[in-house]
């Protein structure tokens, strides 16, 4: 084989030096550049958010498709995030290939992965609790390179998605694992994660792999407490299939990263939207169509789209949608696996309180300014000082003024009001004197919803209720979207 050949990343981008060198290192260890049998037959990819793990999976998994080495891809990822894969692959795969997001009924799941396709690689993604209920199926469709996303899902050994993913693991001849860092709160949680990778690394019993490394310690002897002088041999055995990347060593990341994560809202709340918008567009012919009419009418559909309505009789908007939760807590999930502080941005107040509820049932300790909020000042400096305080919560209009929040380098907009000013105020709170790493925003986007219409303008700097007054007048219902 050419070894320019094998070094050309198979992607329509150009890759950034860590991603080149994280691309060559797992090519390495699958034996791509003349090592026969391959070091290994699985690869960490121990990445930080926002430094490019799927670009990079996806060029390893072209390399070996082109290479002949294999048919069939199968990522396992949180529900949440199914969707994303799609789009990146869409973005990025510089190779023939069929992609199936297994959503839907069991049975819906199981035929759209025997759906055949006549050429490229076969990709097959699906979530973590439908994977294990599905295992036989996924057994018989024997994936050839198995990845798992967010592989912190599988940190505990005896659990039944961690248990599927080492079963079908042992069958697969290529494995990959992504994730801000192995080392989560515990130690002993590598050993899930290394046997699905390669149990040659810590063998396949838990209990030998504890006993080797760790004294139980505490009330009931549950507390493990890693040997004295088995911590260097524990980190070398890590770090020998894996490659690690995190924001600050990453010199050659842009300044600032944005990344537009798409939701899609449950069957019955997407029926509520698309009413709403009917009924908007009807109140337009009512009455005059300025700005403010316009904009009135977009407030309820925003207020929809993050998962809340005020209904008739109602005081305040009630829960309609989970799904820009459930994807901002996967979210919250990975940052805390990597050890990192996270600042969330939303826009209406049922928000902020459904988010605070998430944070306080995982335990997540968090700060939050808000209207309601008097202590600036004090909410602010824990989030900035105290290890304890990981989350900092924000209403866009009352957080993105003359508050630092540099302990964090990746800010999620859960939603977004239709002021420049704000957005921009906003993004540089983490984004100015004293941040040391890149930057990486993140926005939640509901597919088909006025979201979609609110971040464009805002990015494009347009004016949006022009634009949407524009529409109006050239016949279109302003609130649709294509």
């Amino acid at each position: 084989m050419e070894q320019n050949k094998t070094n050309r990343m198979p992607i329509r981008a150009h890759p950034y030096e860590h991603q080149q060198k994280a691309y060559e290192f797992a090519c390495r260890l699958f034996g791509l550049t003349g090592h026969n049998p391959p070091p290994s037959r699985g690869v960490a990819l121990l990445m930080e958010m926002g430094t490019g793990k799927s670009l990079t999976t996806i060029s390893v998994a072209g390399r070996l498709w082109l290479d002949g080495k294999i048919e069939r891809m199968l990522i396992v990822a949180p529900l949440s995030i199914l969707g994303v894969w799609q789009e990146e692959f869409q973005k990025f795969a510089d190779f023939p290939y069929s992609l199936a997001v297994l959503n839907g009924t069991g049975s819906r799941k199981s035929e759209n992965l025997r759906q055949k396709s006549t050429e490229g690689l076969h990709v097959g993604v699906i979530n973590y609790e439908s994977a294990w209920r599905l295992e036989d199926e996924l057994a018989a469709w024997d994936a050839d390179l198995i990845v798992c996303d967010e592989g912190h899902k599988i940190k505990t050994h005896n659990i039944s998605a961690s248990k599927c993913m080492h079963r079908l693991g042992a069958k697969a001849r290529y494995r990959m694992l992504l994730t801000g860092t192995v080392i989560t709160n515990k130690a002993i949680d590598i050993f899930s994660p290394y046997k699905f990778l390669n149990p040659a690394v810590f063998g396949n019993s838990f209990y030998a792999f504890r006993n080797r490394y760790f004294d139980m310690t505490g009330y009931g002897l549950h507390v493990p407490v890693m040997k004295t002088g088995m911590a260097k041999e524990l980190t070398r055995r890590i770090h020998s299939i894996a490659f690690r990347a995190t924001k600050a060593e990453c010199l050659d990341l842009p300044e600032t990263t944005e990344i537009v994560r798409n939701v899609e809202l449950e069957p019955q709340a997407q029926g509520m939207y698309q009413e709403l918008v009917r009924d908007s567009f009807l109140s337009l012919k009512d009455g005059e169509v300025t700005a403010t009419n316009v904009l009135t009418r977009l407030l309820r559909l925003s207020q929809l789209s993050g998962g809340f309505l005020r209904k008739d009789g109602s005081e305040r908007p009630v829960p309609v949608s989970g799904a820009k939760l459930a994807a901002l807590s996967d979210i919250v999930d990975s940052a805390a696996e990597d050890g990192r502080k996270l600042v969330i941005i939303a826009r209406f107040l049922p928000e902020i309180d459904a988010i605070r509820q998430m944070l306080e049932k995982k335990r997540i300790g968090y700060s939050v300014i808000s209207g309601e909020i008097k202590d600036r000042d004090e909410q602010v400096r824990r989030f900035q000082t105290d290890p304890a305080v990981t989350v900092f919560v924000g209403q866009i209009a009352t957080a993105g003024l003359g508050i630092t929040l540099t302990a964090a380098d990746t800010m999620v907009f859960f939603s977004l009001d239709y002021s420049m000013s704000n957005f921009e105020q906003a993004k540089a709170r983490i984004h100015r004197v004293g941040q040391r790493n890149p930057c990486t925003y993140i926005y939640l986007v509901a597919d088909r919803t006025v979201d979609e219409k609110v971040l464009q303008a805002l990015i494009d700097k347009a004016d949006l209720a022009k634009a949407l007054i524009d529409d109006y007048r050239a016949g279109k219902n302003p609130f649709q979207t294509d």
